[in-house]
């Protein structure tokens, strides 16, 4: 079985006021003794005097068996092992910084776990070969994997490493040989891609559109062919009717910025053709990107109101949906332009 322990860094031990991501282990008489996430669960410690700068009231109020948070070093003893740590000195920004660093370190370690695991190689050559060697150059090693999911050749292949060989006189050489086979980069690219390749963002804008002249339907469907035709391939434009007057507008794109600003755009276009025809558009959420669990819940409740559409009696007959363009609008069939 290979040996899938190793610490994410190439120091053994972290620097003396450097932050560390701690977790806690469990409470004694003292202090609290934690392991330090980033450098193979090696033990610490925090006493209770370290715990907040403030009258300590209650010790289960401020920490907790299981959490995972920023921590100071004060002292490390190499020889002994010992490393007391203060949760009472991290600042906001080093706290930040701290959990930035982590996460990006987790991820890059997960890969090379992975790897190691699925070749069967122990995890800490794989270090030693490239993922310390990556930090070493690029800062951080997520940074050279962000680049090796367009150029894997460009980074991997530069890798080299020292390896000594007893020659034919029985003199010791030292070679310079490749540090990444092509096992291994095959493995280590396919993993990269497959959790690193950015998603998409999904992109939305609400807004009330009205319009009560004669013809207020068509003018309503010019006015969404208008909002979609300001999409690109890039960011197509969609929009769709929620409830009488509400529409959303949405985009999905690897650019947040190029998203907002095209739904910008799109209700700039939508707003100017419907107020030709004496029309109203109010913005009442402005293009933002929304994560995956709001996008779940507006699509749930949209369909909650279809479905109770759908039990309403006499709708189709109704004077205001022909006003203000209630139900769905089929554009590809309405035989409107953009133009």
């Amino acid at each position: 079985m290979p040996n899938l322990e190793c610490r994410m860094y190439e120091p053994r031990f972290p620097e003396v006021d450097a932050a560390v991501m701690i977790q806690v282990k469990h409470i004694a008489d003292m202090g609290a003794y934690v392991s330090l996430l980033e450098y193979n669960n090696i033990e610490g410690m925090i006493l209770f005097s370290e715990l907040s700068r403030r009258r300590i009231r209650s010790i289960s109020s401020l920490i907790k068996v299981g959490r995972q948070e920023p921590a100071i070093v004060l002292r490390v003893d190499r020889d002994k092992g010992y490393i007391d740590l203060s949760k009472r000195r991290v600042s906001e920004e080093e706290a930040h910084a701290c959990e930035d660093r982590y996460n990006k370190s987790k991820l890059v370690h997960s890969i090379m776990r992975h790897v190691a695991e699925t070749l069967g190689i122990d995890l800490e050559p794989l270090y030693q070969r490239i993922g310390w060697p990556l930090y070493r150059k690029y800062g951080h090693a997520f940074e050279a994997f962000k680049l090796i999911v367009a150029d894997p050749d460009a980074i991997l292949d530069a890798l080299t490493y020292e390896e000594r060989e007893t020659g034919p006189d029985g003199q010791e050489v030292t070679k310079v040989v490749p540090a990444v086979t092509p096992e291994v980069k095959d493995a280590l690219v396919k993993n990269i891609r497959r959790r690193m390749t950015p998603q998409p963002l999904k992109i939305r804008a609400d807004v009330e559109m009205k319009c009560f002249q004669f013809d207020g339907v068509l003018h309503i469907k010019q006015a969404m062919r208008k909002a979609e035709a300001a999409g690109n391939d890039n960011c197509p434009v969609k929009i769709k009717l929620v409830a009488p007057p509400l529409y959303v507008l949405t985009t999905q794109t690897l650019d947040k910025d190029q998203g907002i600003s095209v739904l910008a755009d799109a209700i700039k276009a939508c707003t100017a053709e419907i107020e030709k025809h004496k029309g109203k558009l109010i913005v009442k959420e402005a293009p933002r990107a929304v994560s995956e669990r709001e996008d779940k819940l507006f699509n749930e409740h949209t369909e909650t109101l279809d479905e109770q559409n759908a039990e309403v009696d006499g709708d189709d007959d109704s004077e205001e949906e022909e006003d203000t363009g209630m139900g769905d609008i089929d554009l590809t069939n309405s035989g409107v332009n953009a133009d």
